[in-house]
């Protein structure tokens, strides 16, 4: 299990969509990678939890987390391998640790943890919480997101994450994220 939540070593420069549900990660990924001629990492944890939810209207347990992470960790190195100077992911495994000790009174599986910590990313983009909630099949928590804004940022702070907070419309954000990005390119 080890080796399928471990980042392969990559030369890449990778950032990360992370926050609370419902704060636009997916559609900003998306535009970023568009406007940068490279791949992007779609969340597996949503479509894995769609899947389950349809077939057994069940919601993510504790035994899932593993499958989640795994299925993450094989779309990010596969992709890494594609992309182009840059990558962008909708969530990594650091964001799964958050929600697993958010949803599971601070569970988070010894191996998740680990991994969660040591792969890297160049910068965290941070997505706050000023944009309209969008109910799915998914989401539970409009009542609480600044609270789960909170847990994100806590997370990156303790362990000394690179990160940016994004706010505004997804203009706003996705100019704030090319002005970081570029940054990064540069000085690579």
């Amino acid at each position: 299990m080890a080796e399928k939540l471990a980042q392969r070593p990559s030369s890449v420069i990778k950032v990360v969509l992370f926050g609370p549900e419902s704060t636009g990660k997916t559609s900003l990924a998306e535009m970023l990678a568009n406007h940068y001629n490279t791949v992007w990492v779609e969340e597996f944890m949503r479509e894995y939890l769609q899947e389950k939810w349809d077939k057994e209207r069940k919601v993510c347990e504790p035994k899932d987390l593993i499958p989640i992470a795994e299925g993450q960790m094989k779309r990010e190195n596969t992709l890494t391998e594609k992309a182009n100077k840059l990558l962008i992911s909708d969530t990594n495994l650091l964001e799964l640790k958050v929600y697993s000790e958010a949803y599971y009174d601070g569970f988070c599986d010894s191996q998740l943890l680990k991994h969660a910590l040591n792969n890297q990313y160049h910068l965290y983009f941070l997505t706050y919480i000023d944009v309209p909630w969008a109910p799915d099949d998914l989401r539970d928590k409009p009542d609480d997101r600044i609270g789960m804004f909170k847990r994100f940022e806590k997370e990156l702070k303790n362990h000394q994450k690179p990160y940016v907070v994004l706010k505004g419309d997804l203009i706003d954000r996705f100019n704030v994220a090319i002005e970081e990005i570029d940054k990064l390119l540069k000085d690579k």
